[in-house]
């Protein structure tokens, strides 16, 4: 029993944070709001240390392997005669590493409040009640190791969703047979150029959250704002499978059993693409008094998967189902408020679902393509064209025209990320391109060519000058 108790501690989850219950009092000794860091031994605490500056350094060499690579192969190292001692050294470092991971794990075993976590996990991996539910829930951990608490299965056929939700996809260009197989011919080297681009730093460059890196850099301050979350608004962790396999990992803050005009409704919220929602725009609507579930893009903290269009949109839609199926929601209940790139799931899901009651969109674009134009060089346009519309196609205007509810569009006047010049350029913030394709669909026989001046000119003239604008046209 004892070392099948010390086996689960070597390959159980690092325990971060223990989040007490209301009704429990504070440990004697423990000071602060409703919960405690966890405090590891002296032994679990150095050889977590070691094995934390271990992944790291994978994590970088990862990063950085072609220009190792490239500098390895200049050297002459990259042959057998150096690959043989080399790979001996790597050995012996992996076995001290094995051996660090098991005095981590006697370490754990010997922690009492360790034990209790990880015989509480186990419980709810057999037996997924409420109650367990209610006890695991008290502790921040390795959210891989978390029980699914919802799944697209329960709501949906599979047969109908393996390739995952519809998307508008761009409109393919007609030609014949015999030109068609030429083209495709000619065309070969950029298709694979445009994959190796979009799926090596091109995903990277467009959503930063999914860093490895970035996220460690991120994780102290991650875990303060998970904490404000569960111990200041009772949030509650969910772990949401989608239909591609993807793990979602969101925050869900109740607010129906309070008398405020707003607690029925719930928001959901977007991120952006740097964005979590411990430290993202949940803070709004909570401040507010709404209900709200926040949800963490595919890659991001403890959401598994990456975050392409297809993956998020798979994402955006069991956050959705879960709302209405398990939290309980109707759809003309729910307000979807997303922040810059998070535009493009929030305008997904008002798409497929019309009945959702309102659209917020915050600092947000029409589309990527110009901006994505904007920070690679001009003799790369067709590559970069020919990437975006493949493979990163966050065409926000387009799914945003097929919902006939509310909108909000708020436009950041100093923003640097979604201006195609400069932020002083205040026209050339792709917001202003959203708010009038979207007035042009919604409204074709007004936006005649002179309402489309005056509109424009109302957006360049900004806050100081928009009403001297509006005298004027009226």
């Amino acid at each position: 029993m004892a070392g099948w108790l010390w086996l689960r501690c070597l390959f159980g989850p690092s325990l971060h944070r223990i989040h007490r219950p209301p009704q429990q009092p504070r440990p004697e000794g423990r000071a602060g709001r409703r919960g405690w860091d966890y405090l590891p031994r002296s032994l679990e605490r150095h050889t977590d240390n070691i094995l934390g500056w271990a992944s790291a350094l994978w994590s970088l060499s990862y990063y950085s392997s072609p220009l190792i690579l490239c500098y390895l192969y200049r050297k002459g190292y990259i042959c057998s005669s150096k690959l043989v001692p080399v790979s001996q050294y790597v050995g012996t470092v992996l076995v001290c590493l094995l051996g660090v991971a098991c005095l981590r794990g006697w370490g754990r075993w010997r922690n009492p409040e360790y034990l209790q976590f990880i015989s509480i996990l186990e419980e709810t991996r057999r037996n997924h009640t409420p109650s367990n539910k209610k006890k695991l829930a008290s502790y921040d951990f390795d959210f891989s190791h978390w029980p699914a608490d919802f799944s697209w299965k329960e709501v949906s056929n599979p047969k109908f969703s393996k390739g995952g939700v519809s998307l508008l996809k761009p409109e393919p260009k007609h030609r014949g047979a015999t030109d068609s197989l030429l083209s495709s011919v000619r065309t070969l080297p950029c298709h694979i150029i445009s994959y190796l681009v979009a799926h090596s730093f091109g995903r990277r460059m467009l959503y930063p959250g999914s860093v490895g890196l970035l996220q460690k850099a991120m994780r102290p301050m991650l875990q303060q704002g998970q904490a404000r979350l569960i111990e200041e608004y009772d949030g509650q962790r969910n772990k949401l499978i989608s239909c591609d396999g993807n793990e979602i990992d969101t925050m869900f803050v109740d607010r129906r059993g309070e008398r405020g005009p707003n607690s029925k409704t719930l928001v959901i919220c977007c991120e952006g693409n740097a964005g979590f929602y411990e430290v993202g725009c949940m803070n709004t609507p909570l401040d507010g008094g709404y209900s709200v579930l926040g949800w963490n893009h595919p890659g991001f903290a403890g959401s598994t998967g990456v975050p392409f269009p297809q993956n998020e949109a798979n994402a955006m839609d069991v956050v959705i189902q879960f709302a209405v199926h398990k939290l309980g929601f109707q759809l003309n209940d729910i307000v979807v408020y997303a922040w810059s790139i998070g535009g493009f799931t929030a305008s997904w899901a008002v798409m497929s679902y019309p009945e959702i009651r309102a659209l917020v969109l915050d600092a947000s674009f029409d589309d990527l393509l110009p901006l994505a134009l904007k920070v690679m060089p001009e003799s790369w346009r067709p590559l970069v064209t020919h990437t975006v519309r493949q493979y990163m196609n966050l065409n926000n205007a387009e799914q945003l025209c097929r919902y006939q509810g509310p909108v909000l569009l708020i436009r950041r006047t100093k923003d640097e990320i979604i201006t195609t010049t400069g932020p002083e350029d205040i026209m050339s913030n792709r917001g202003n391109d959203l708010l009038l394709r979207l007035l042009q669909h919604r409204y074709p026989k007004v936006m005649t060519e002179d309402s489309l001046r005056a509109v424009r000119q109302w957006l360049a003239a900004g806050v100081a000058g928009g009403g001297r604008v509006c005298v004027r046209w009226v």
